[in-house]
């Protein structure tokens, strides 16, 4: 089993609700597939930003704890009422009641989209090859 990054307190403590018992359990199971994902996208991060990372991806799923009939995840609907239709948008990065990293978590992480670049063949030069010569 997979060792969490944040406690379900660390998830109460970033959202103005209280969470009931359910969404605690439930945040709880979520945070230990929180760090799965964690350790398999960027195993070698700072524990911080793993901490606040997991508490963000819990917080997704568990939404705002409203039932407004809105499914979570959609960023636009439309309702009709004589003709019985419902129609729902979702946006295309993550989806609804999904652990995913978010871009911006991707790059606490030091992963995804930074400015400049390094590339991973630097690390099989040698020290001092590239030095100038006199």
């Amino acid at each position: 089993m997979a060792t969490s990054y944040a406690t379900v307190n660390d998830v109460q403590n970033r959202t103005l609700r209280t969470l009931s018992n359910d969404e605690l359990n439930l945040a709880k199971k979520l945070l230990q597939d929180a760090a799965v994902i964690i350790d398999l996208y960027a195993p070698g991060a700072q524990a911080d930003a793993k901490k606040i990372v997991s508490c963000r991806m819990v917080l997704r799923v568990l939404g705002d704890g409203e039932d407004t009939g809105v499914p979570v995840g959609a960023n636009q609907g439309t309702q009709s009422a004589l003709g019985y239709s419902q129609t729902w948008s979702y946006p295309t990065t993550g989806s609804s009641g999904e652990l995913y990293l978010a871009k911006m978590e991707k790059q606490m992480l030091k992963k995804g989209n930074t400015i400049g670049s390094r590339s991973p063949v630097e690390d099989l030069v040698p020290e001092g090859c590239f030095e100038e010569m006199d």
